[in-house]
């Protein structure tokens, strides 16, 4: 028997990582891809050839619908999401719509014409807001602090709600702050290696960066991801908690990212605090004991080895490219 995927988010980091995962466990993998984004598939250009694209919105139900009879899924993964903090401040009305709303579509959809399917709903650790404990777990109390928090908060209560009321298979990971080469050019994580990659070749002479204090549990998109698929694998619903355990600052991923790269990053780190978002989250770590204990998942990638990926292929892009085309 040949399983079908069907993932919204598909062209976006998670969702390429999942995808490859997907085609080399033998399944048939479908996305939903907004008409918008034609021209946004990079991240999974290099295996195009064997997919299933199929053009959908997560903010309109009935291409939802649309979708999902045309794939039939065995499990659907929703990633999709408005997932850049600092904008859901700048656009909350369109985050909520995507990231929470949408959720909800992608449930609908599967409850009315496959509801025999599993499904996966993209959690987020910003849900915990500053929490009033530390590690985070499945059952810590969420205390969002910004609306795309709030959006998730939204999307994980209409999951439990959809498993409950129409006795769906619907399951929530958690997930910590996850990265890698694939991570969006507006999360920090990224800015800091694609501006050392910029410093190399001469394209670039300084970083600005804002709160380098706050800190952060961070693990690659890979794990995070196999997670993903792990915990569609059990034979119940459940919600868990996809994290390293151990939290860093900005500081200590832009120092050790400059160290890997052979500079010196108090010569190119400017602080500004007009950077810093309107309310940040002053620490994250999560305890994914109950991840590791059922579902036998294991974070392959230290922190270590995340930077040095991330500042390895940053460089590498920089030196194929003209300087010219990636100034600053």
């Amino acid at each position: 028997m040949i399983y079908r995927a069907l993932l919204t988010g598909i062209s976006g980091q998670d969702g390429s990582y999942l995808a490859e995962l997907l085609l080399e466990k033998g399944y048939e993998v479908y996305g939903v891809v907004r008409r918008t984004s034609q021209n946004g598939l990079g991240r999974i250009a290099h295996i195009a050839d064997r997919l299933f694209l199929l053009p959908g919105d997560v903010t309109d139900l009935s291409s939802l619908e649309r979708v999902v009879r045309m794939a039939m899924p065995h499990e659907v993964y929703n990633l999709a999401s408005q997932s850049y903090v600092p904008y859901s401040f700048d656009a909350p009305l369109q985050t909520i719509e995507v990231t929470g709303v949408g959720a909800i579509n992608v449930f609908e959809a599967v409850r009315l014409h496959a509801p025999g399917a599993k499904i996966y709903q993209a959690s987020s650790s910003e849900q915990f807001g500053n929490a009033t404990e530390s590690p985070q777990t499945e059952t810590t109390p969420f205390h969002p602090i910004s609306p795309y928090a709030c959006a998730k908060v939204l999307a994980h209560l209409a999951a439990q709600v959809y498993r409950k009321t129409y006795e769906m298979y619907i399951s929530c990971g958690i997930a910590f702050n996850h990265e890698s080469p694939r991570r969006g050019e507006e999360f920090v994580t990224r800015k800091i290696t694609q501006a050392i990659g910029r410093i190399k070749v001469g394209a670039q002479q300084q970083l600005s960066l804002g709160n380098t204090a706050s800190r952060r549990d961070w693990s690659h998109a890979k794990d995070i991801m196999m997670g993903a698929w792990l915990t569609l694998q059990r034979g119940i619903p459940d919600e868990y908690v996809f994290a390293s355990g151990v939290s860093y600052s900005v500081k200590e991923f832009y120092e050790l990212a400059f160290n890997y790269a052979g500079l010196d990053p108090n010569a190119y780190v400017n602080i500004s605090a007009r950077l810093a978002r309107p309310q940040d989250i002053h620490d994250f770590v999560g305890d994914a004991s109950k991840a590791k204990r059922e579902l036998g998942w294991s974070p392959i990638y230290s922190f270590r080895d995340l930077v040095r990926e991330m500042v390895e292929s940053e460089c590498a892009n920089a030196e194929h490219r003209d300087p010219q085309s990636i100034s600053g």
